[in-house]
């Protein structure tokens, strides 16, 4: 009678674990499936286009949220969808926003912004860029473009070759660096232009 009793509580131990286990499952997904698609996402840096900022297999947490919320602006580093394939992802700096007309001599190192508030253009303070080259570009840019350049200039992919990027293409900025563990920072390759 005892062994009946036993066996009937380790059954019902059984079926409470199977339980527990599948309300924690349906929880966790509950939490990660809303955070990864509209809050937070990881992502690993694959090539050298942003060198010195960021090294290949550097692991990053990418902010999505501040995009739904608000606009991009200069200097974000990005991560969006490549748009000749949007299953690539890629990693830039933002250079040029929405109705800018983007001005690259990469011989000089040497990017002016032309727009509402600088009829006769501005030129950016990018002291973080060692690599210069590449191709010159000239690009007036639609009301949801922006113009997006790899630090390691030389190395790069960007907008000078493909184009503009559309807003619908940003999947977030870079918003934490998490591996190397000894360059770990919050809003890394974070710069802002002199005004």
């Amino acid at each position: 009678m005892e062994e009946q009793k036993e066996e009937v509580a380790q059954k019902k131990t059984g079926w409470q674990s199977f339980w527990e286990l599948a309300r924690f499952a349906f929880i966790a997904l509950l939490v990660v499936v809303p955070v990864r698609a509209f809050v937070a996402e990881p992502f690993v840096v694959s090539g050298n286009s942003m060198v010195p900022t960021f090294e290949d297999a550097n692991y990053l947490i990418v902010d999505k949220i501040s995009y739904i919320l608000g606009d991009p602006k200069r200097d974000d580093v990005v991560i969006f969808r490549y748009p000749k394939d949007q299953t690539k992802f890629f990693i830039k700096r933002i250079i040029g926003l929405p109705g800018e007309t983007v001005d690259v001599k990469s011989s000089e190192n040497k990017v002016t912004i032309i727009n509402k508030e600088h009829p006769d253009g501005f030129n950016l303070t990018q002291p973080f860029i060692k690599n210069i080259g590449g191709i010159d570009a000239h690009t007036t840019l639609g009301s949801d473009e922006y113009f997006v350049m790899g630090d390691n200039r030389s190395g790069s992919s960007d907008s000078r070759y493909w184009g503009a990027v559309k807003k619908k293409f940003l999947v977030g900025r870079a918003f934490l660096r998490l591996l190397p563990i000894q360059e770990v920072e919050v809003m890394p390759g974070n710069y802002k232009q002199a005004k």
